[in-house]
């Protein structure tokens, strides 16, 4: 394990305060790889394995490239080694195995018992790598009466409270514009990954160890005060559609020429700026104004006087106007006004990376921003089993028969 464990993988990315970092993506999807994702943006050597000739389903997922691939895939698969594997061959198993050696951490979100069903469960890999970090996804989590029950998605948001709280109230709850369930999960298991690093690594456990993530948890965790009020005084909170609970102004208006505007001016010092940017300094002493509380109380009246004084303006004055008195105000940009802002521009938040098929594809840039040590995009998802011979050839330093014969048996 020594000799595998600290051997450096051909092609390693050498940049971002995650050099050296070596991650194992046995996932599909979003929300098991999209953690790993992040690693592999920050300089982590990410080895992505996939089924042989079927590949990650997320490479049909979305809109296609010109060749049939996914627009998601080239996005999504960034910066990682791309691998085939079929694990549930004993041949499969065994190479696993000797990749788990080579890891600090993997990620994968299969259904509970699925890894130990092919003896690959953490019991088993720890055995072999006593400092592996494995993050396991699934829908309700490796334990309790739901544990094997499937979850996707848009399950996830209705079981978490999240999708009963969103939408009008006088109509069904209604999902996110996308999978915030699975990025969000994607998210906390990067993260869980890096303290689990942080405790073997730096607090010096020297040991790795499993961690258990349940793909609505991570919406479940947002819920903002949700349980406590109803723990405390028995509130179920309901859909307001867009309105904020203890602040108004906080809405979305139509601009006089058709464009939509957020205004979130509920704190006073903010309504202050906004009734003096209006011209309407008067609501500062009408009582139903005074006061956050009372504001919230009031927030049809409100909503109504500031609908009418936008109709009467065009989206680039209300953003000027606004923007000059310090009121928090933003234009609702679609993905065309996004690649139009000089900001989106300025701060990289879209690059372009260079497909091998395709060509320059524009992808959301890193975030967040390091001064010392930036992340970056290497190279965009690659095609299906396109490391194959640098990991297993290279790497594990198989016989070149051996690979072939592992390749005609569909095992690689």
């Amino acid at each position: 394990m020594d000799r595998l464990g600290t051997k450096k993988l051909p092609g390693s990315s050498e940049f971002g305060p995650l050099k050296g970092l070596k991650v194992l993506d046995i996932g599909t999807l979003i929300a098991g790889p999209f953690g790993a994702g992040l690693l592999a943006d920050f300089g982590a050597d990410v080895i992505k394995i996939e089924l042989p000739k079927v590949g990650d389903p997320i490479r049909q997922y979305g809109k296609p490239t010109s060749n049939g691939s996914s627009l998601a895939w080239v996005d999504g698969a960034r910066n990682k080694h791309c691998i085939t594997l079929d694990m549930r061959k004993p041949e499969g198993q065994e190479l696993l195995k000797r990749l788990v050696e080579w890891a600090d951490i993997l990620v994968e979100n299969f259904s509970p018992g699925t890894l130990e069903s092919w003896n690959l469960g953490y019991s088993q890999l720890s055995e072999i790598n006593p400092r592996l970090i494995m993050v396991r996804v699934s829908g309700y989590g490796q334990t309790g009466p739901y544990k094997n029950k499937p979850g996707l998605d848009r399950t996830a948001l209705s079981y978490s409270g999240l999708s009963y709280v969103s939408g009008h109230p006088d109509k069904p709850p209604v999902k996110m514009g996308i999978s915030i369930a699975d990025y969000l999960t994607g998210t906390f298991n990067a993260l869980s990954a890096l303290m689990a690093v942080y405790y073997r690594d730096v607090i010096g456990s020297g040991k790795g160890q499993e961690i258990d993530l349940a793909l609505y948890e991570a919406p479940f965790r947002i819920s903002e005060d949700i349980i406590a009020s109803y723990g405390v005084y028995g509130e179920v909170r309901e859909r307001v559609g867009n309105r904020h609970l203890s602040m108004a102004p906080a809405e979305t208006y139509m601009s006089g020429d058709g464009r939509w505007i957020t205004i979130h001016a509920g704190l006073n010092s903010s309504f202050k700026r906004l009734a003096t940017a209006m011209n309407m300094e008067y609501l500062l002493e009408d009582p139903r104004f005074i006061g956050m509380r009372n504001r919230a109380k009031y927030t049809d009246e409100l909503n109504e006087i500031i609908e009418k004084w936008l109709q009467n303006h065009t989206a680039n004055q209300v953003l000027e106007k606004l923007e000059a008195a310090g009121v928090p105000v933003a234009p609702v940009n679609s993905v065309e006004h996004i690649f139009q802002d000089p900001h989106i521009a300025a701060r990289e938040n879209i690059v372009e990376v260079t497909d091998s098929e395709e060509g320059k594809i524009p992808v959301p840039g890193v975030v967040p921003k390091f001064s010392q040590t930036p992340g970056k995009i290497a190279w965009s998802g690659k095609s299906l089993g396109a490391d194959n011979e640098h990991i297993y050839l290279g790497l594990l330093e198989l016989d070149l028969l051996e690979y072939e014969k592992l390749k005609e048996k569909n095992v690689i």
